[in-house]
């Protein structure tokens, strides 16, 4: 149960990390102040995360398909039965942002 419950904090840890990543970023990018209601920058970025796993997902289906690959349709991962294919796009979309912000502390 400790365990679980660790686990859960990491995930949800990583969740916002990945978040405030991409907040971040955006402003990052923002150069021009615009006098129009904006959405806020913790929903913009979820729907960015949102779009990019969803992309992610896709490409992976296609190549899946593409390459008739066998891969389970269930994983059970502490009693939860997810799609292994929405959790690597999941992950692989939380992880862009932070790459993305390490490579710009790097280059700079």
């Amino acid at each position: 149960m400790f365990f679980k419950l660790i686990i859960l904090l990491v995930t949800i840890g990583f969740v916002v990390w990945a978040v405030k990543s991409r907040i971040e970023i955006r402003r990052k990018r923002v150069t021009e102040n615009v006098e129009v209601a904006e959405a806020s920058p913790m929903s913009v970025a979820i729907g960015e995360l949102v779009a990019i796993a969803g992309g992610i997902y896709i490409s992976l289906v296609l190549i899946v398909s593409f390459l008739k690959m066998q891969i389970p349709e269930r994983v059970c991962w502490f009693n939860v039965s997810l799609d292994p294919l929405a959790m690597i796009a999941v992950i692989a979309a939380l992880l862009q942002p932070i790459v993305i912000l390490f490579y710009c502390k790097i280059k700079k």
